[in-house]
C-alpha cells in the first residue's frame, strides 16, 4: 500500500473536536504516567487500545488515510507546564520502535530510547505511516504549538544541515489547538516547538500509526 497524503496544509489536517466527548477517559487511561514530563514514550497500555482501533475515536481518524487495516506502532505523552518549558528544534521523526533488534538491511542506525529498540528504516516506510497529535489540553499561540513545514514530508530525508533551507522555501504553519482537537500529519514532516512565552498546561499524545509488518523479522512493538 502506498499513502499518498495529500490534504489541506500539504501534509497537515486538523480534526476539530474529534476526542472531545473522550478527553475524561482518555486522561484517566494515562493517568498512571510519570506527570510533567518533556516525553513519556508508551508500550501496552491496555486501557488505551480501545481508542487506536480502526473503529476507535482516534484510529478512525487515522484509517481516514490509511484504511481499516492500520495499527498504533508508537505513542509519546507530552505534558509542557510552566516549570518544564523545553523547545524543540526543527527536525524529521525518523525512527520507528520495535520489539527487538533484529539486523536487517536498511534499518540503521539503531538506538535506545526510554528502554525500547528502535530503528531508521527507509524512507519510503516512513511516508507510508501518519502521526496523531491529540490535545487534553488548549495550546494557543503563546503556549508552544507545532510548527510544520507544509510539504515538506516530500522532501525526502533532509540532512542536518539542510533543515533551515527547506524550512525557509516550504514556510511555516502553527498548529493551533483546543481541548479535543486532533492534528494528523505525515510522519516524516518538519516540525518544531518553540518554548511557551505564556505557560500552562499543555498535555499532548503522540501517535504513529502503520499499516502492515515489517520484513526480515523484524516487528513492531506497538502501543
Amino acid at each position: 500500500m502506498e499513502t499518498d497524503l495529500r490534504f489541506d496544509l500539504h501534509g497537515a489536517q486538523l480534526f476539530p473536536g474529534a476526542v472531545r466527548d473522550s478527553i475524561d477517559a482518555l486522561a484517566q487511561a494515562l493517568s498512571h504516567l510519570p506527570a510533567h514530563r518533556a516525553g513519556v514514550r508508551i508500550a501496552s497500555v491496555e486501557a488505551l487500545s480501545p481508542f487506536l482501533t480502526p473503529d476507535g475515536p482516534i484510529g478512525a481518524i487515522a484509517a481516514k488515510i490509511l484504511g481499516p487495516g492500520l495499527r498504533a506502532v508508537r505513542a509519546i505523552m507530552f505534558d509542557k507546564t510552566d516549570e518544564m518549558n523545553w523547545s524543540l528544534t526543527w527536525h524529521q521523526d525518523r525512527t520507528i520502535c520495535v520489539k527487538q533488534r533484529i539486523d536487517v538491511a536498511g534499518f540503521e542506525p539503531w538506538t535506545t530510547k526510554g528502554g525500547m529498540q528502535h530503528v531508521t528504516p527507509p524512507f519510503d516506510l516512513l511516508m507510508q505511516m501518519v502521526t496523531l497529535r491529540v490535545h487534553l489540553d488548549d495550546v494557543s499561540a503563546f503556549n508552544a504549538p507545532l510548527l510544520i513545514a507544509p510539504g515538506s514530508h516530500r522532501l525526502g530525508r533532509v540532512p542536518v544541515n539542510a533543515v533551515e533551507d527547506a524550512v525557509r522555501r516550504c514556510g511555516t504553519h502553527t498548529c493551533l489547538a483546543t481541548a479535543g482537537d486532533v492534528w494528523l500529519y505525515a510522519t516524516p514532516i518538519l516540525h518544531a516547538s518553540e518554548a511557551a512565552t505564556r505557560p500552562a498546561r499543555r498535555r499532548v499524545l503522540q501517535i504513529d500509526f502503520a499499516v502492515g509488518d515489517l520484513p526480515g523479522g523484524l516487528e513492531w512493538l506497538g502501543v
